[in-house]
């Protein structure tokens, strides 16, 4: 079973899912902020590696990424940061990044990389489908799992990007960027069982999701919750005192799924 696999092995199949951006507001505070979240009870953490443009992604964690660019966090320091993380716990890692960091890096220099540190896996929301050979090929070789995105448009391409995935399905619960939402009117349930009928690999919802009403929703309908604008909100607020904060409030959603 892979490292990844265990996060949603462990709770009948329901897994919380946090994020993070890498060094926001400094890379030392990042590996307090990622244990909280484990001791708290996230099963898998994914670290936001901080880019210029990040396209997907709403105000709250653009501006995460500023200030953290602004600190000095490169992708060689998260590296740095992962491998210090792992002496502290085998819970799954995962990066969250734009396809430019990596090619920028080399894609098998990347992944190398990746698997001498202990990442467990990785996501990249601008890599098209199509594209994905080029990156797929050595990330296997390297035993990180790249880990697919299923949209509400992408109903009629489930079966072909679940067949490659590897991982976990990250369904995206709305159309647009990230950021908390009010409400999620999207027929996730619908699209999860597209999903689920084609695949073995748990399926994950995030984007928008909250609250633990929301959380507690979505995970009656999937195999996990992945909850980021809300986390980074949390140290915008706080800042290098958000480590309780942090704690207190994944405490509580994943009281919500279980």
């Amino acid at each position: 079973m892979s490292n990844i696999a265990k996060a949603f092995d462990n709770n009948n199949g329901k897994a919380f899912i946090g994020f993070v951006t890498g060094g926001d507001p400094r890379i030392e505070k990042t590996k307090e902020f990622i244990l909280e979240m484990i001791r708290a009870g996230s099963d898998l953490v994914e670290i936001g590696i901080p880019f210029s443009d990040p396209i997907a992604e709403g105000p709250v964690i653009q501006e995460a990424n500023i200030r953290a660019l602004r600190s000095g966090t490169s992708v060689e320091k998260l590296f740095t940061l992962v491998e210090d993380v792992r002496k502290a716990t085998d819970a799954p890692l995962v990066f969250l990044t734009y396809l430019n960091p990596v090619f920028h890096y080399g894609y098998d220099a990347f992944f190398k990389r990746c698997n001498a540190v202990g990442l467990d896996g990785i996501i990249i929301p601008d890599l098209p489908f199509e594209e994905q050979a080029d990156v797929r090929e050595p990330a296997s070789k390297y035993g990180v799992d790249l880990i697919s995105l299923i949209a509400p448009t992408s109903e009629a391409r489930i079966k072909e990007i679940a067949k490659t995935a590897s991982g976990f399905i990250y369904l995206v619960s709305s159309m647009g960027v990230t950021g908390v939402r009010s409400e999620i009117t999207t027929d996730i349930a619908s699209i999860a069982a597209s999903v689920k009928s084609v695949t073995e690999l748990p399926v994950a919802v995030g984007f928008g999701i909250h609250t633990p009403a929301q959380a507690r929703e979505m995970a009656r309908i999937a195999d996990g919750v992945i909850v980021g604008s809300a986390i980074v909100k949390i140290i915008a607020e706080h800042g290098e005192k958000a480590g309780s904060y942090i704690y207190q409030y994944v405490s509580e959603m994943k009281k919500a799924i279980i």
